[in-house]
């Protein structure tokens, strides 16, 4: 494979396995814009980051694709919101393997769970987004669905959307539960364009985690919503990020947490040892530009390699300090 952003593979070892990555591509076609803090954004054009990706994975030939969710973007008119979807979702089929997706509030903007779900095949329980897979014996997938506790995507008398709009009433005093106007520190973290993980995903998270120790396998935890404040904008977080990580923080089988919504990314590692890598987003990219790379896994470490905007990252399992190819290339921008 051709290595993007300087990264060397470990001498002479061959991968386990390697994965494809892109998140946020959140598609629609209308003009350009901007997003509330002013950055822009290109709507039409991150298909075509999309397009290259596909092109470009279909010539390394990864195992698998993680899509990291917000798959069309919330201003897309909703009259075309299925036609959208069903466009990207053609996009990711090119791609010669399996594609499997993640769900954010983008998406759910645009269409119900019981529409958007079929659509982008998540194995469904009741409505929820959550499952694991174990492409090879070494390693473990678990995708999470960040929007379980949600005020978006469920009908609006759903026990869940009640608990969410129940946990943003006593956590955000704004009249505009988007806005987090006199939220301090993590508190800003409570917004409705956020969600949380339910009390049976949890329980749920902790019987995988049980499994994979038994079976002495890595974890990849994936979650459309960052994980770790280190890693992100406080106001990007996981409502309930730290019960995540209670759960994920009593094993030592999850090695790192990969992550979307937070657009410009961001590298943490946590008092664990467990890293924690944000996605760059497809559509804040401009035309010529790409965000979406490859991940190569072996026994020790993963190591992502970045194309274009994505900035390439080593993750070496045990450590808990932050290895410089990120942070060089982020104070090269």
């Amino acid at each position: 494979m051709g290595y993007a952003n300087g990264l060397l593979c470990p001498q002479g070892k061959q991968p386990l396995l390697s994965f494809g990555v892109i998140s946020d591509v959140q598609y629609a076609d209308i003009p350009d814009g901007r997003s509330f803090l002013g950055v822009p954004r290109y709507y039409r054009h991150s298909v075509c980051v999309l397009q290259r990706a596909v092109q470009k994975w279909n010539q390394e030939k990864p195992k698998f694709v993680l899509n990291f969710g917000d798959i069309v973007d919330g201003f897309c008119p909703k009259d075309q919101s299925m036609i959208a979807v069903k466009k990207i979702v053609n996009e990711f089929d090119k791609f010669n393997g399996p594609v499997y997706h993640m769900i954010g509030n983008h998406c759910l903007y645009n269409l119900p769970r019981k529409d958007l779900l079929p659509l982008l095949r998540i194995p469904s329980n009741d409505g929820c987004a959550y499952f694991d897979f174990s492409p090879i014996p070494e390693y473990r997938f678990v995708i999470l669905d960040a929007y379980d506790i949600s005020a978006i995507g469920w009908p609006e008398d759903h026990p869940n959307t009640l608990k969410a709009l129940k946990v943003l009433q006593e956590r955000n005093p704004n009249s505009d539960k988007n806005s987090p106007n006199g939220l301090v520190g993590t508190d800003r973290r409570f917004l409705k364009f956020n969600g949380g993980v339910g009390k049976e995903q949890l329980e749920w998270l902790d019987h995988v985690l049980q499994e994979a120790t038994k079976l002495n396998q890595n974890v990849i935890v994936c979650c459309h919503l960052p994980l770790d404040p280190g890693a992100s904008s406080l106001s990007a977080l996981c409502w309930n990020y730290d019960e995540v990580m209670d759960v994920i923080h009593h094993y030592s089988c999850v090695k790192v947490c990969l992550g979307g919504h937070d657009h410009k990314g961001g590298y943490s590692v946590d008092s664990h040892g467990v890293h924690h890598r944000v996605l760059e987003a497809a559509l804040e990219c401009p035309p010529g530009t790409d965000a979406f790379g490859h991940i190569d896994a072996f026994d020790d470490r993963l190591s992502l390699f970045g194309i274009d905007r994505m900035k390439s990252t080593e993750m070496v399992f045990g450590h808990k300090t932050i290895l410089s190819s990120y942070n060089e290339q982020i104070h090269r921008l």
